[in-house]
């Protein structure tokens, strides 16, 4: 990336929807990058990790890629699971981004996964979405229009309502220059690089290759999306919750302390990350340390500035009407004390039971502890035949 494309604006999108609408397609001719590269992902033909690629949109005349004109916005992709089992996966991708795109299929319509997705993003307070009529090749015009005036019936009173509906063969590489046009009308979120930094992770991992010599080995990396503040090479950092520790049959979590090796902000290095994009933080921590995703839902800071972590927590609700990403509609009941319910707490996931409830309002007693900060958005999933289901949404108080 070169110093005038350094410059723009940088906004997060997460691809939702369906497992079979043309996702990870759809981002690899957005972007030109494959984000399924994990082996038994490949094998199954299914994202189940998040998946992130980053593209330079420009505009000469029209929007593109091919660095025809000048640059206007950077965008992070984030490839979310639609397979109903993966609902945890997908709400974590949501905490990290400032907008979304949800893919419909134009032969298949609206799918229960469709609309769990819808509420997730709600739970998420994502409310800048562009939906894509995918696949408009394998339908003729007649059916074309049937869908999208299904799309509008069905969406209609929820949060995608107004939002932008583009008919797309991502196969074809049909339309996707009006899906940067709505990208790049997008208002970037306020930022603010003077708060203390925040650094939601998301993913973590060893990036050295078998063999490596070990002068040349790098530290565990930290994945994800920098909220607040900046974060520079050298800077100490702090992790929270941090490592999990069982001690005389107890399971503990430690704080852990390190030093930033190196930044990436996309595909390129930087000296200094401010807020926005995907970004991967280099650590001087042992690469063992990081890997299978260890420190997924940790939140990275200047060393003191993190509240103590928490296993008891308040919560402010609102539950949906329905349950959704089930064929059949079922009412939602209300939530009761000595109910257990999981939570998706910016990219953390945790289960916990009610101990209080009054009106709208709960005390819950976490299994998994979480780092409390005010306000911060979550996705409630209830239980419902062995599947946990979004059944609401809120914020810590």
């Amino acid at each position: 990336m070169d110093n005038e494309s350094s410059q723009i604006d940088t906004i997060n999108i997460i691809i939702a929807g369906h497992i079979d609408h043309g996702k990870t397609t759809l981002l690899y001719k957005l972007s030109g990058k494959w984000t399924d590269t994990h082996s038994e992902e490949l094998k199954r033909g299914i994202t189940i990790k998040l998946g992130y690629a980053d593209t330079i949109i420009y505009k000469n005349g029209d929007y593109n890629r091919e660095e025809k004109g000048s640059p206007v916005r950077h965008v992070s992709f984030i490839d979310a699971p639609g397979h109903e089992m993966l609902m945890a996966t997908m709400l974590s991708g949501a905490a990290i981004v400032d907008a979304a795109i949800l893919v419909v299929a134009a032969n298949e319509g609206i799918k229960p996964q469709t609309r769990e997705h819808l509420m997730a993003l709600q739970a998420k307070n994502i409310k800048d979405i562009i939906i894509v009529q995918n696949k408009i090749d394998l339908v003729d015009k007649i059916t074309a229009q049937k869908n999208y005036e299904n799309i509008r019936r069905e969406f209609k009173g929820t949060i995608a309502e107004n939002a932008p509906v583009i008919p797309v063969s991502a196969q074809q590489g049909i339309n996707l220059e009006r899906i940067y046009e709505e990208i790049c009308k997008i208002k970037t979120p306020k930022r603010n690089p003077k708060e203390a930094p925040l650094f939601l992770v998301a993913r973590s991992f060893d990036i050295n290759k078998p063999g490596t010599n070990p002068k040349d080995l790098h530290g565990t990396v930290l994945g994800g999306t920098l909220k607040s503040g900046i974060l520079k090479v050298g800077d100490r950092i702090e992790i929270k919750p941090g490592l999990m520790i069982k001690e005389s049959n107890q399971i503990k979590y430690k704080t852990i302390k390190t030093k930033i090796a190196s930044l990436h902000k996309g595909s390129r290095k930087v000296e200094e990350l401010t807020p926005g994009g995907s970004a991967a933080i280099e650590t001087e921590l042992d690469m063992t340390l990081g890997k299978t995703d260890s420190f997924s839902g940790c939140i990275a800071s200047s060393e003191n500035h993190l509240p103590e972590i928490s296993d008891k927590i308040k919560i402010k609700f609102d539950l949906f009407k329905e349950v959704l990403g089930t064929q059949t509609s079922q009412q939602i009941q209300p939530l009761k004390t000595g109910e257990t319910i999981m939570l998706s707490i910016n990219t953390s996931v945790t289960v916990g039971n009610i101990v209080k409830i009054a009106q709208n309002v709960a005390e819950i007693n976490l299994r998994i502890p979480v780092v409390p900060l005010k306000n911060s958005k979550l996705g409630i999933a209830r239980n419902i035949n062995n599947h946990w289901r979004l059944v609401g949404y809120g914020e810590l108080i």
